[in-house]
């Protein structure tokens, strides 16, 4: 079966929520993951093409959002086996839903220009009812337009409005763009949380501090390592992170730095390497992985084009210090990319209610779980 007849047969039976993840998962060459000892990796499954941003439910559905598609996935383990078989697909004609959150029943989306709920979703994944929409006066620019969306403990939802361009100035961003804004759950009170956020695809909450943590993107076109991408650390609304001025904390952009170089910017809790795409990232708060792992964020690596030699495509771990401070990070799990050249490509990633972690493939059309078992 070559690539185009597994993605038709996958596509099927996501249309008609069949069975679909086993004859997929096969081809998906697994045994090419390196993880640390004890753990193993396998497909949830393999019947989402396009699977980007994860949202579970009390009930145990998970929903998987798409950014190429118009519509959002959801996966049922209806046999009990650790694996998702039955697929719905919910929503048709969305702009770019790559955000999702799910709450008291309801499933929200995020679009480019609105946010919109699914009320009472499962029970009605086979027929979905039409959408309440939230919001819909959002920017329309598809350019960084795709959005992440989550609950902040202070249950506001929060979402991202990138940079409609690779770097332009304060005139083209204005007060919308380039931050991390939030609105109350019924779409009312609209707020910008934080600035100068280039393009942040992924944000959690310190399950302690309740402290936002973000990924964001570095500009391209300044070299293969330079500047480096950024995991960020909010501790509370109003701050600046740099974008369009300065990069990575010390790095003034050479077009619109100006006489105030980097001074007065938030700089990064942590530098990534350079044009590796760090997109979701979860704090692991289960108790299955080994004690090192508590508390440690996981960040999923999406890999990216702008660099000569490509790099990420993986799953990195970031330990924080006694201090709460990000203390330096390392590789998790690789091996999508072989010989500079993907197979897959991480999205997001979800601790399940056992422990175990859930990550999105949005290449492979896939989602896996990866455990531990110690030996």
């Amino acid at each position: 079966m070559n690539r185009l007849q597994l993605l038709r047969r996958v596509l099927l039976g996501c249309l008609v929520g069949v069975s679909a993840g086993a004859a997929a998962a096969e081809d998906l060459p697994l045994n090419l993951i390196k993880l640390p000892e004890g753990f193993s990796i396998s497909v949830y499954t393999a019947a989402v093409p396009g699977a980007r941003s994860l949202a579970l439910s009390e009930k145990g559905t998970l929903f998987v959002s798409t950014r190429g598609e118009d519509h959002v996935y959801a996966v049922q383990d209806t046999d009990g086996d650790g694996t998702g078989e039955t697929v719905h697909v919910i929503g048709s004609g969305l702009n770019s839903p790559n955000g999702i959150a799910f709450r008291d029943g309801a499933l929200y989306v995020a679009e480019i220009s609105r946010i919109i709920r699914y009320d009472g979703i499962e029970d009605k994944l086979a027929a979905p009812p039409e959408p309440v929409v939230l919001i819909d006066t959002l920017p329309t620019e598809g350019h960084h337009g795709w959005k992440y969306l989550a609950f902040g403990p202070d249950n506001r939802l929060y979402f991202n409005i990138g940079a409609p361009c690779n770097v332009c100035g304060p005139d083209t961003l204005g007060e919308q763009f380039a931050t991390i804004s939030s609105i109350n759950a019924d779409g009312t009170g609209l707020e910008v949380f934080a600035k100068g956020v280039r393009n942040s695809v992924g944000f959690t909450w310190h399950p302690t501090t309740k402290e936002i943590w973000f990924t964001d993107n570095g500009r391209d076109l300044l070299g293969d390592d330079r500047p480096p991408c950024e995991l960020n650390h909010a501790t509370g609304p109003g701050q600046h992170f740099g974008f369009p001025y300065c990069h990575g904390g010390d790095d003034p952009d050479p077009e619109f730095a100006g006489d105030k170089g980097c001074e007065g910017f938030e700089k990064p809790a942590l530098k990534l390497a350079a044009h590796v795409a760090p997109l979701g990232l979860k704090f692991y708060t289960g108790t299955q992985f080994p004690a090192q792992y508590q508390g440690q964020i996981f960040i999923a690596e999406h890999g990216f084009w702008n660099r000569s030699i490509p790099q990420g495509y993986r799953i990195t771990t970031v330990k924080l210090d006694e201090s709460g401070n990000a203390a330096g990070f390392e590789v998790f799990a690789e091996g999508w990319l072989r010989r500079s050249k993907a197979w897959g490509r991480p999205v997001d990633v979800l601790v399940k209610p056992d422990g175990s972690m859930l990550v999105s493939d949005d290449m492979a059309g896939a989602v896996y779980r990866i455990s531990y078992a110690a030996k």
